[in-house]
């Protein structure tokens, strides 16, 4: 049963093409700031398929304390990568892993994070693969739970450090553990073919 149960979670879940991501940027806003580094985990047993970039700055504003987070200084961010071509590389890399399907964007604050996601890929190559919606993982699980002073946090494996891949690989072992424990149906957008598979039981708390 075990491996019966993964198998679902695999082939569910990919079909949703869920991607929880995580950004990290030096300011509050993009186009005045920047969005400094972003990484992003497809949400499917195993969760080996990720996505890492450094951004170089957009903008000479920023605010030291929100850099400070990150754990790079400004002088460091003005090495990192030309933005349109990570953002480049990300679109293809989304088209690569997710071929013929929308993929679904998923972050623990999708009010920060989509924000910056949105904007550059607009700004950079004029559309967004994620289309114009998101998830929030936080009160996806509030939801779930009826309880809007509950937080899914203790579910993450992963350490939550600032590093966009370790943040947003610990969300995604926290996303998938409620989808198996609450047996949650995914539905699919394959193709025009409506399906939906119940994820197998698991132990969230």
């Amino acid at each position: 049963m075990p491996g019966l149960r993964r198998r679902r979670i695999q082939r569910s879940v990919g079909e949703m093409s869920f991607v929880m991501v995580d950004v990290e940027a030096d300011g509050p806003i993009p186009g005045d700031f920047s969005m400094i580094e972003l990484g992003a985990v497809i949400v499917e047993a195993g969760l080996s398929r990720r996505f890492h970039a450094r951004l170089h700055p957009i903008s000479e504003k920023w605010v030291p304390e929100a850099l400070a987070v990150s754990g790079h200084t400004r002088e460091q961010t003005l090495a990192f990568d030309p933005p349109v071509e990570c953002m480049d590389r990300f679109r293809t890399w989304l088209r690569t892993e997710l071929p013929g399907r929308r993929p679904l964007f998923i972050s623990d604050n999708n009010g920060f994070d989509w924000q910056f996601i949105n904007w550059y890929f607009h700004h950079f190559l004029g559309e967004n693969p994620f289309g114009f919606s998101s998830t929030n993982l936080g009160s996806f699980y509030k939801g779930l739970v009826r309880d809007m002073r509950r937080s899914f946090k203790h579910l993450r494996k992963t350490r939550h450090t600032h590093h966009p891949v370790d943040d947003a690989l610990g969300n995604a072992e926290a996303f998938l553990e409620v989808l198996t424990h609450y047996e949650v149906r995914m539905k699919s957008e394959g193709a025009g073919k409506a399906t939906s598979e119940v994820l197998g039981s698991g132990s969230a708390g």
